[in-house]
């Protein structure tokens, strides 16, 4: 189950928000919100947000994921590129 830093109830956040706002705005926390007890919803920052949204962005594209797919299994297997292979330098 992915880390939630705090849970609150959805009383707690509505009385809170401003203050669990401000302290997202600082932090890269994540706030969860329950009804009776079950979380039901997450606050996040938008940062934190986006980064998550750029995440999945980038691991639903195929394209994107097969090169990273077989660099894993790459270093898995113990064969590992170094930066100057991977980046040579151009002459100038």
């Amino acid at each position: 189950m992915p880390h939630v830093d705090q849970y609150v109830s959805v009383t707690q956040a509505k009385t809170q928000l401003l203050d669990l706002i401000r302290r997202l705005g600082t932090q890269q926390d994540s706030v969860g919100i329950t009804k009776d007890g079950v979380p039901t919803a997450v606050l996040l920052s938008m940062d934190h947000f986006e980064g998550l949204m750029e995440t999945l962005e980038i691991l639903s594209d195929p394209k994107t994921i097969r090169p990273l797919r077989k660099s894993l299994k790459q270093a898995q297997s113990g064969r590992w590129e170094t930066h100057e292979a991977v980046f040579p330098r151009e002459e100038v």
